[in-house]
């Protein structure tokens, strides 16, 4: 393909996937699917990828991600990222109302209500409509420069239409959040990953948007509601017309908004949201009201931590009483032990709740939860409803006190709790049912083998028939077999036959995470396999090894030596990859950049800003280079980052090497 005709395919490629984006984000529907979306997405990937010259900066590959980020530079507001006062009640607000009239005499006021979003303030700078800039909240007066892990939010343009039409600079608040659907996908995976639970989508958001790797921001589906807007000689005199103005330009503005002329619509506004939030996706904590007219938020000016012209009202969080009737215990495919509160059923936020989360022993400590206690539940800004206290005064005299559990309600193995932690287990992995049936469960989940037709219940048969005591058992299973299961025909047995043999084609990284290591998710296998390359490097790594590797603390190193360490596991691998599933990375072909680098060894140690060792080597191989892991007599540059190893500096040294800084390596390569 010409330079031409791909210049004139990114052109259609970029404008059609934007398109779609902001049908999805702006309008919450489709009109393609996800598979057709990320066809598209790879096909302009690959075109800017061979014309480098045709990527422009609204490009919907900027969305993906894959910088690195290791510190976030701080910025200083020119406005302040002020908070806003709070009211409670319909008195505090109508104080709040007749203080703003007073300020106001002999003035008509307007106000603008808007729902207050449960998520993270983000200022977005523009300079002739482009995204420049996104910086956090901070302390108000400082915040994080996070432009690459914003650049990921779909909702959040990139470059704006009409550009000349618009302010030359201005700056855009919004409030970064994780819809309620896409947050219990995450806790559903990483319950399936054996990781701890994320306890609300607000505090998620906050941590996705620190995150080093924007790639992982990017998986995490953020969106962004604008509502405020920053600059001089900006085009509108109210605050209701900058709404206008940023859904024009492309902005994501909720429109839930609302005007109100006296302080009974407000009161309407609020009563309404306070029921209609329950079935809105995404998480809201109360009404936000604001003066309308700009000249008028001038007059009333600020005090030192909020403005005189806005103010919000807390929702209050639904709390409801209801009687503990038991404490049941669940273990997961980890061995966790979780406790479960029965509750007698109770409405709360449109729900019946008959069941509500303790976490751990700490917290049945903590509440003093004694039998039969009548206790109060709340779902506020969790998702899982959880018991907030307890009502003394309902206690009988004789109740006891809730005794936490010593051994395994499935096995009946003595539980252990590691020190430093929460949870307790159950240690006997290979023999406690719900731990053998959670782990098969993991393994032919879409994320990891994806093997159709092997719901829980066909896999519990399978396991009471005798027929698999792991997931590598699967592999034996012949047709005779299947058909000995209750209700299974010819046509289900060779569906999951069909399935089975599929799944041997499923990539190494997945079949990593299907293993089900404790701390292991989809993310962190993805990592260590394209560190590792292979299964035996991995399970031969030592901690210190495995440490090098991108996403992985000491509490994933040491989990996952001690997996490798048991001979089961070892076993279970062996069996694997007598199975024929893939147990090595398909090296994927290096896409050449230039040849800046031909006939050049490197060898790279230390943390990048800018790269994850991989994608170093990547760059280096894209160029021509080659890569090596240790220093020789043929190395030609040494790479060094922060933290880099002594030995390989030293012996550099020694044998006359030149060390280079990443800048200077970005140099080389005319980047």
């Amino acid at each position: 393909m010409d330079s031409q005709t791909a210049a004139a395919k990114v052109i259609a490629l970029t404008e059609d996937l934007n398109k779609f984006n902001k049908i999805y984000y702006t309008h919450h529907s489709s009109v393609i699917s996800d598979y057709e979306f990320d066809m598209m997405l790879k096909e302009l990937q690959a075109l800017e990828a061979q014309f480098p010259e045709l990527l422009k900066a609204d490009s919907p590959t900027q969305r993906v991600g894959g910088t690195i980020t290791k510190e976030f530079p701080t910025f200083e507001h020119k406005y302040p990222m002020l908070s806003l006062g709070n009211t409670y009640s319909s008195e505090e607000l109508a104080d709040w109302v007749a203080r703003v009239q007073k300020g106001l005499p002999d003035q008509t006021v307007e106000f603008i209500c808007e729902l207050k979003f449960d998520g993270v303030a983000i200022a977005l700078h523009y300079e002739h409509g482009e995204l420049v800039r996104a910086v956090t909240r901070g302390d108000g007066t400082k915040g994080d420069v996070i432009t690459p892990n914003a650049k990921t939010i779909k909702a959040i343009p990139l470059l704006l239409k009409n550009a000349d039409k618009l302010p030359s600079a201005f700056e855009v608040r919004g409030e970064v959040f994780m819809p309620r659907e896409v947050f219990l996908a995450l806790n559903k995976e990483r319950e399936e990953a054996g990781d701890a639970l994320l306890a609300n989508p607000r505090n998620t958001a906050s941590g996705t948007l620190k995150m080093q790797d924007s790639s992982v921001v990017a998986a995490r589906k953020l969106n962004c509601y604008c509502y405020f807007v920053y600059g001089e000689d900006l085009p509108f005199e109210t605050h209701e017309e900058s709404l206008e103005f940023l859904k024009q330009a492309g902005f994501h503005v909720s429109d839930t908004w609302k005007k109100a002329t006296t302080f009974e619509e407000i009161i309407d506004f609020i009563s309404h949201w306070d029921e209609a939030r329950k079935n809105f996706p995404v998480d809201t904590d109360g009404i936000v009201i604001k003066v309308n007219s700009f000249a008028q938020q001038q007059e009333l000016g600020f005090t030192a931590k909020s403005p005189r012209w806005a103010t919000s009202y807390k929702f209050k969080a639904e709390n409801v009483a209801t009687q503990l009737l038991e404490i049941t215990y669940q273990v997961g495919r980890t061995g966790s032990v979780t406790p479960v509160a029965n509750l007698a059923p109770v409405v709360l936020a449109g729900t019946t709740v008959k069941r509500a989360s303790i976490h751990n022993a700490n917290e049945i400590a903590r509440l003093d939860l004694h039998e039969g206690d009548f206790v109060f539940v709340e779902k506020g800004g969790e998702i899982i409803p959880k018991i907030t206290g307890v009502s003394l005064a309902d206690r009988k005299p004789e109740a006891k006190p809730i005794q936490w559990i010593s051994n395994c309600p499935a096995c009946g193995t003595e539980l252990i709790r590691n020190e430093g932690e929460a949870n307790h287990y159950c240690p006997n992995t290979n023999g406690c049912k719900p731990q053998i049936l959670g782990k098969i469960e993991h393994f032919v989940q879409r994320k990891a083998l994806n093997i159709e037709n092997l719901g829980p219940e066909t896999i519990e048969a399978m396991y009471n028939g005798g027929l698999i005591k792991n997931a590598a058992d699967l592999y034996t299973l012949t047709k005779d077999q299947l058909l000995q299961l209750p209700n299974f025909k010819e046509k289900s047995a060779d569906n999951v036959l069909k399935g089975l043999e599929a799944s041997k084609a499923t990539p190494f990284e997945r079949v990593l995470f299907g293993m089900g290591i404790r701390h292991v998710g989809a993310t962190v296998a993805d990592k260590l396999a394209k560190h590792f390359k292979n299964i035996d490097a991995i399970s031969s790594a030592s901690e210190e090894a495995l440490l090098q590797a991108p996403e992985v603390g000491e509490i994933i190193a040491k989990s996952v030596t001690a997996y490798f360490s048991e001979e089961a596991n070892a076993l279970f691998v062996s069996q694997l990859k007598a199975a024929g599933l893939a147990m090595q990375v398909i090296e994927k072909e290096v896409v050449s950049e230039g040849e800046a680098l031909v006939g050049l060894t490197f060898v790279i140690s230390g943390v990048f800003k800018c790269f994850e060792r991989d994608d170093l080597k990547a760059k280096i191989e894209a160029n021509g280079g080659k890569v090596a892991s240790s220093v020789s007599g043929k190395t030609n540059y040494l790479v060094a980052g922060d933290g880099m190893g002594p030995s390989k500096l030293e012996k550099a040294q020694s044998l006359g090497v030149k060390i280079i800084s990443e800048d200077e390596f970005l140099a080389l390569i005319g980047q």
